[in-house]
């Protein structure tokens, strides 16, 4: 049986770390089409719109500190500052932001099912 969300494009970005490919994941495990959309390693402001043009947008964000302690990154806080400024636009434009820091990666997809129910009644 095909799942009621499957035609609808959901696109995820936000800085390394933050849980993209874990909500990305889960989400295609239940029959939803999703991109990873690596707007934080680009210089252009809107290439996620160029590139996947999804139908709702979910920006997952996390602090520094998080990050540095789910990734193990040697990170500077600048390299942090700049994947935050250039994922700026995304940020603006995202249909839903989830803060991660504190989230479980089930509580992360929960947060996300909720909201992707409700594209249908909104039209999308």
């Amino acid at each position: 049986m095909e799942h009621p969300y499957t035609k609808k494009w959901i696109g995820i970005v936000g800085p390394c770390g933050s849980g993209k490919s874990t909500l990305m994941e889960k989400l295609e495990a239940l029959g939803y089409r999703c991109r990873h959309i690596a707007q934080e390693h680009s210089f252009a402001p809107t290439m996620w719109r160029v590139i996947a043009n999804p139908d709702a947008l979910i920006y997952l964000n996390a602090s520094f500190h998080s990050i540095v302690a789910r990734k193990k990154f040697n990170w500077q806080a600048a390299d942090y500052e700049e994947q935050l400024r250039r994922l700026t636009h995304a940020r603006e434009q995202a249909d839903l932001i989830i803060e991660t820091d504190s989230l479980t990666p089930n509580e992360i997809l929960q947060i996300a099912l909720n909201f992707i129910s409700t594209l249908d009644r909104k039209k999308v």
